[in-house]
């Protein structure tokens, strides 16, 4: 079922993070940013790009760069969760060993599980307060760092990003793929699995739905690529598929995605979310939509609660 998503036009990034504001950035410099952030181009070529394609692009582009200390929604600290660090096997990986964020939420469980897959640049501070969100909810979460094996997310999302492309992106998949089956089984999970992700995230939801089977009872892919065509028949998990509106290249593989779908008989929702570019639900950037973010948030974690209870 594709719908459109039911929220008012393009609302404004938070004062907090930024002075300037989605809607006075040229769409040519979110355009610019997209490059930039899939490394079709440096740092160095997005600024000097943005600032030659409309009076004032640099100062937007300045201002799409993220801010993640301002961006936090729930507290290391909160008295709801629990979060630590772990280490786990993950064979045919890029390294045999993976660490990832887990955070559970306050009791003994078990509780239904949630993994939370990182973008194209490593576990960020952003990810790793999606997963407390989730914990907040009742999930236990489990944010995996795929640059693990590499020495660990390192700081900043540029040289992240670096690392990230370098990887054998075979064995990176394989990576996130025992960080799944690790949750499932852990001792606190009560064994459904839900996987969510954004941008590379969102197209490694829809990865694993495929390569999981049985195995995965929900995704929530957030504007990521979809899987191979003849991968879609393993899909058993329910799927909930959100879009930005402006995201071209992402947006152009739902009819073939869809259609897979339909033939393999797989329950599924996609919503479209006016006014939004990729990346919207990240709250550290203008990308960041509010009415959007919120309310594709709020269909995740009730989507979650039906599929996973």
């Amino acid at each position: 079922m594709a719908e459109q998503g039911n929220i008012a036009p393009s609302t404004l990034a938070p004062a907090t993070v930024s002075a300037i504001t989605q809607s006075e950035i040229d769409q040519r410099v979110f355009d610019l940013y997209d490059e930039y952030c899939h490394g079709q181009i440096d740092r160095r070529a997005f600024l000097q790009q943005a600032a030659v394609v409309t009076i004032g692009g640099l100062a937007m582009a300045q201002a799409l760069l993220p801010r993640y200390a301002n961006a936090q929604t729930i507290s290391f600290t909160d008295e709801r969760i629990k979060a630590k660090y772990v280490t786990y096997p993950s064979p045919g990986g890029t390294s045999g060993t993976m660490r990832g964020y887990l955070v559970q939420p306050k009791g003994n469980g078990p509780f239904p599980s949630v993994l939370v897959v990182h973008e194209n640049r490593g576990l960020n501070p952003y990810i790793e307060d999606v997963a407390r969100r989730a914990a907040t909810e009742g999930f236990l979460a489990l944010a995996p760092d795929g640059l693990f094996p590499v020495g660990g997310y390192p700081g900043n999302d540029d040289d992240g990003r670096t690392l990230q492309a370098g990887l054998d992106q075979v064995k990176l998949r394989t990576d996130m793929l025992n960080s799944a089956r690790y949750l499932k089984t852990n001792a606190l999970s009560s064994g459904k699995l839900g996987v969510t992700g954004f941008c590379w995230g969102g197209g490694a939801t829809n990865f694993l739905a495929a390569t999981l089977g049985a195995d995965m009872q929900a995704g929530v892919p957030f504007y990521g690529a979809a899987p191979e065509t003849a991968a879609i028949a393993g899909i058993k998990a329910a799927l909930l598929v959100q879009y930005a509106e402006n995201d071209e290249r992402i947006d152009a593989m739902w009819p073939a995605y869809e259609a897979g779908l339909k033939a393999a008989s797989v329950r599924y929702e996609m919503f479209i979310y006016p006014g939004t570019q990729h990346g919207f639900h990240n709250n550290s950037t203008p990308r960041y939509n509010e009415a959007a973010a919120k309310l594709s948030w709020e269909r995740t974690i009730a989507f979650f609660k039906k599929n996973l209870a």
